[in-house]
This record gives structure tokens, C-alpha cells and sequence, in this order.
């Protein structure tokens, strides 16, 4: 665990940048769209829009080919932002990689403490498989984090959506064990958020009084409530947290300018 960040009485702004899907090529696109160039324009509004950062969470496909060129690339790309980076893999990253490099970057923790909050960072991928499940070892981190929160509220973030999001083809590559997931959090009252990326996709809903928030990519957009893969011309964008010390939240998501990164509108897949 890291050094606690702020005063327990003090909010917690947070940025989370997700899915960037980076390659060891600087000049390589996903779908026609350029990765990197949309990542360092996020970056760049992120620095615009935000004056004071407490953290910034990546939450998953970092790179496309997991490559360590495109991670230390990643790295290079959020070094401006005035605040300690935390990340964890997702479908496409190289699990071992992002550990070894977030060891010695000190990008990767089993949880972070922001002001009055407990922020717990899980490993949701499988090597080589799409949809995302939580390892013993893992849901006996979540459980560890929760029960030594003490008076703390408890965000999670892992890179796949626990609950179904309306998107025929995309449920299925979830969290496979969702349901062992949530009984770790149904019985703890101060966890008050989950945090995802993978669905390419704004969503805000509500389980068992517990905020669900996801989050637009930094590159291609998919469209959401679609029976077969899709992409959507909203621009590449990023959200904002405001974590209160009462355990309220406040949250927003921003975006680039519309039309500035369009993926290739006959796309049929990645």
C-alpha cells in the first residue's frame, strides 16, 4: 500500500484515463484512429480542465500489444499530470509487464488511501482471454482491503463491468464470477463505488446503494445498447472524481471535440 494521500477531511479529486490500447509503434491506430495522439490530446484537456489532481487511475488496456515499449510510452504520456498514477491490466496488457514496470514505477498497489477513502485497485484479466475474472487471490485482496478500511469509504476499480450494460455482444466479455464479486460487497457498508473501463462507453447506474461508474476510452468509442460490435463517433474523453470525505460523489465526464478522432465507421471488430 502506498502513503496515505491527503487529509481525511479534505475531497479527493480523481482522473481516471482508461483504455488507451497503445502500441509498441508510435505511429500505429486502432481502427483507423491513433492511439497515442488521442491519448496525448486527453492528457492535454485533462491539464486544461482539471487545476488540482490528487491521483490518476488507468484502468485497463493500457496497450494493445502489450508491448513495454508502448507502457513506457503510456508512462512518458502521463507524466505532466501533477499527480501519482496508478494502474491495472486489462484484457489486451501484459499482466507481468505492467507489475514488473509498476514496481519500479510505482504505478501498480494493492490499494491507495486518498483523504477519507479507500480506492482498490484488481487484476480482472486473463492471460489471453477477452472477458475478466477475479482469482482467489484476488477477491481475498478486496476482502483484506475492506475489512482494514476501518472508518474509510471503498471505491473499487477493476478494468471489466461486473453487471450486464445492454450490449448483446459485449456482456458476455465481463467479469465471469461477477456474482463472487458482489457478495464480497454486499455485506460492506462503506463501499460506496466500482469503477471500470472495457466497454468503451459512458454508463452511471446504481446496485444495492452502490455507485456504478464507467468511462469513455481515451481512443475508439463504442456504441452502446448494439446487438453486434459497433463503433460510435463520440470523441475520445476521460472522467473527473470528486470524492468527499462524507462519502458523497461527484463525477463528470469530459471529452474532446467532436469529430477530431473518428475510427473507421466499417468496422467490424478488433
Amino acid at each position: 500500500m502506498s502513503s496515505p494521500i491527503g487529509n481525511q477531511s479534505e475531497a479527493v479529486c480523481i482522473v481516471q484515463l482508461t483504455d488507451s490500447h497503445l502500441y509498441a509503434s508510435p505511429d500505429a491506430d486502432l481502427l483507423g484512429l491513433d492511439t497515442y495522439a488521442s491519448l496525448r490530446a486527453v492528457v492535454d484537456l485533462v491539464l486544461d480542465q482539471v487545476p488540482k489532481i490528487d491521483l490518476v487511475l488507468a484502468t485497463g488496456d493500457i496497450t494493445q500489444d502489450g508491448d513495454e515499449r508502448a507502457y513506457r510510452r503510456f508512462i512518458d504520456t502521463v507524466e505532466p499530470l501533477p499527480a501519482p498514477c496508478y494502474w491495472i491490466p486489462g484484457n489486451h496488457d501484459d499482466a507481468s509487464i505492467m507489475a514488473r514496470l509498476g514496481t519500479d514505477e510505482g504505478l501498480s498497489e494493492e490499494w491507495v488511501d486518498a483523504g477519507n477513502w479507500r480506492i482498490v485497485l484488481l487484476d480482472s484479466s486473463i492471460p489471453g482471454a477477452v472477458p475478466g475474472h477475479l482469482s482467489g487471490q484476488q477477491l481475498n485482496r478486496l476482502q483484506r482491503a475492506i475489512d482494514s478500511a476501518d472508518e474509510r469509504f471503498v471505491m473499487v476499480c477493476l478494468h471489466h463491468h461486473p453487471v450486464p450494460i445492454g450490449c448483446d455482444w459485449m456482456d458476455p466479455l465481463g467479469l465471469l464470477n461477477a456474482e463472487d464479486f458482489w457478495s464480497r460487497l454486499q455485506a460492506a457498508e462503506r463501499v460506496k463505488l466500482v469503477l471500470w473501463g472495457h466497454i468503451h462507453q459512458e454508463l452511471d447506474q446504481q446496485r444495492d446503494g452502490i455507485r456504478l461508474l464507467a468511462t469513455p476510452s481515451t481512443c475508439v468509442q463504442f456504441a452502446r445498447h448494439s446487438s453486434d460490435f459497433a463503433t460510435d463517433t463520440q470523441a475520445p474523453g476521460y472522467r473527473m472524481l470528486r470524492l468527499m470525505p462524507d462519502g458523497h460523489i461527484e463525477t463528470r465526464v469530459s471529452r474532446l471535440e467532436s469529430g477530431r478522432f473518428l475510427p473507421d465507421p466499417g468496422a467490424v471488430g478488433y
